[in-house]
């Protein structure tokens, strides 16, 4: 289990699917991100595929956490990681619900998501935003990405590399199934 100041990040199991469910209830949340918010049945199912923790052809691993609040173990949200094992980088996401926007926790979330990826040598990073979410935009460089010139499914690739430079990041968002690159809120 990770840990952050005022957070906690525990490793994603099927059965949090029912508690994320508020969380991940408020259409708003999905503004950038597209979607809507999920059923029990679908964050179950997608909850299910993400815990066997690589992709069906191997080439991925796939890191999970709920985010809680360590005062009140309460859910919040969640991050993760799409690993490409052969270049051992990971494409990060995060989502914090919206009854939490503003206080910081998408940083640092974030922020210890990447340092547990740092302690097993993954060093690279990248995210994918929607042009203009100005908070996920914010979080990425507290964490240390950049934007770059590539856009994948209309999203800003940033990444922890040089900035400008085409081809530098892997082209693919996170693959994880239900992934949303950098989806923290205002």
């Amino acid at each position: 289990m990770g840990c952050a100041t005022r957070l906690t990040l525990e490793p994603l199991r099927v059965d949090h699917a029912s508690e994320m469910l508020e969380v991940l209830g408020d259409p708003a949340l999905y503004e950038f991100t597209g979607g809507r918010p999920p059923t029990l049945e679908e964050l179950t199912a997608r909850y299910a595929l993400q815990v066997t923790g690589t992709s069906p052809d191997g080439a991925e691993e796939w890191r999970n956490w709920i985010v809680r609040s360590a005062a009140t173990a309460e859910a919040i949200g969640y991050v993760q990681a799409t690993i490409r094992r052969t270049e051992r980088s990971a494409d990060l996401a995060w989502v914090i619900g919206t009854r939490w926007w503003g206080c910081g926790y998408a940083t640092e979330a974030a922020s210890a998501m990447a340092g547990l990826l740092r302690a097993d040598d993954i060093a690279h990073f990248t995210a994918h935003i929607s042009p203009g979410h100005g908070a996920s935009e914010r979080v990425a460089r507290k964490v240390g990405l950049h934007p770059t010139i590539e856009r994948v499914d209309g999203e800003v690739v940033y990444t922890s590399c040089v900035v400008g430079t085409p081809g530098h990041a892997q082209k693919g968002s996170n693959n994880a199934p239900g992934a949303r690159q950098g989806s923290s809120g205002p």
